[in-house]
């Protein structure tokens, strides 16, 4: 299970427009249980106030100032030592040359010089500072040395130049942050194919029918797997999230496209997980017109759509299925049913009605059945702490 020592993230703030930015990456590290600690420079609190990322940390804020020596020389080394990795987002070309020269002249260069922990910068400058030759050589020397380096992305700077030089994507950073902290690597070698968010059932070509889900636990499952060092697809309807880094994504609509595109993944995947809320029925009849508004009441006939849970239970020969059971009711007895029906070796059991954790949320709160009898219940934990419970459990029952 889930070790209940948290990891610790230090966390470098410089001054630039994307220092706001830094304010996402530390509340996503936050939501998964990541201690964080920060550090700005001085150029930095003129872009946000050291009292924003105190208040999401939980923890003070570290600002570049020798107003007390004593106190700045005992605190850059019990950060260094804390970090199981360090941080630097965004990074300015300035910091990249200190690093890379061996300068150490403020609270973050000189905490960075004294750990021992993994350095991840992320640079976000002006597309020609990023290309400039002194800033290409720098970035060079500290990637040999063993620094990692999260390429900035493409697009219409703060200066209104357009190029190379965006700070990468907060969701980017956070799981390759979350991936390094990860020590278990028990799935590499292994293929994971999820499913995730609603199908849509059409009505006509401007309506159809669908349902609420999010696609969060799917996504979150998908991520945790990649980080122990499987190869995931993520085969996903409609959703407004980004998938995963290093995760393959496949969109899909409806339910026969769902179905399609798992089959074609199916026979070599070790792990599949079906946490997709997949539509159940769909219209009889497909209007290929607007329908009309005319009378009072509009009457549609709906007939059941392909359980395609139960179809791959009873097509599976190595691979291990898991199912979720999204209930408002009875539970863990509907969940065993289905458990069984449809051929699983495991399900997931959640109910919908909690405030907290149901449909949107960040948190869930789910009981899971195996196929050998065993039931556990694991407590309020966000998803990707779910994911990685359900993970320990398949890897080790």
């Amino acid at each position: 299970m889930i070790s209940n020592s948290k990891k610790t993230v230090v966390m470098g703030v410089t001054g630039g427009i994307a220092a706001y930015k830094a304010l996402d990456i530390v509340s996503r590290l936050i939501k998964n249980s990541i201690e964080v600690h920060v550090i700005m420079t001085d150029n930095a609190v003129k872009f946000v106030t050291p009292l924003s990322f105190q208040s999401l940390s939980q923890n003070m804020v570290s600002v570049d100032t020798f107003s007390e020596p004593k106190a700045f020389e005992i605190q850059h080394i019990s950060l260094a030592k804390k970090a199981d990795i360090m941080l630097i987002a965004p990074a300015t070309a300035n910091i990249i040359g200190k690093i890379a020269n061996g300068i150490a002249d403020d609270m973050l260069s000189t905490t960075v010089m004294a750990t021992n922990a993994e350095v991840f910068i992320a640079p976000a400058m002006n597309t020609n500072m990023y290309k400039n030759t002194i800033v290409q050589n720098n970035i060079k020397k500290l990637k040999d040395l063993g620094y990692k380096f999260i390429n900035p992305a493409s697009g219409r700077l703060a200066c209104g130049d357009t190029g190379e030089g965006k700070l990468a994507d907060t969701d980017q950073i956070t799981s390759i942050i979350l991936n390094a902290l990860n020590s278990k690597k028990d799935m590499a070698g292994k293929k994971v194919l999820v499913t995730a968010g609603p199908t849509i059932a059409p009505i006509d070509p401007v309506r159809f029918i669908s349902n609420r889900s999010t696609g969060k636990m799917g996504y979150a499952i998908a991520e945790e797997a990649q980080s122990r060092g499987a190869q995931v697809v993520l085969i996903s309807g409609p959703t407004y999230l980004d998938a995963p880094f290093g995760v393959d994504l496949i969109k899909v609509n409806t339910n026969e496209e769902m179905l399609n595109a798992v089959l074609s993944e199916f026979d070599d995947s070790d792990i599949v997980i079906k946490s997709a809320a997949v539509a159940d029925y769909k219209p009889k009849m497909y209007s290929v017109e607007k329908i009309k508004k005319q009378d009072d009441i509009l009457n549609l006939e709906f007939v059941k759509d392909i359980d395609i849970l139960k179809f791959l239970g009873s097509k599976k020969k190595n691979q291990k299925l898991i199912g979720f059971a999204a209930e408002s009711s009875n539970l863990i007895n509907n969940a065993r049913e289905k458990l069984q029906k449809k051929n699983l070796d495991y399900i997931v059991a959640n109910d919908i009605t909690s405030r907290e954790t149901g449909f949107a949320s960040d948190l869930n709160k789910v009981t899971i059945l195996c196929k050998n009898g065993e039931k556990i219940s694991l407590d309020t934990m966000t998803k990707r702490q779910v994911a990685k419970e359900l993970f320990d459990i398949i890897n080790n029952i």
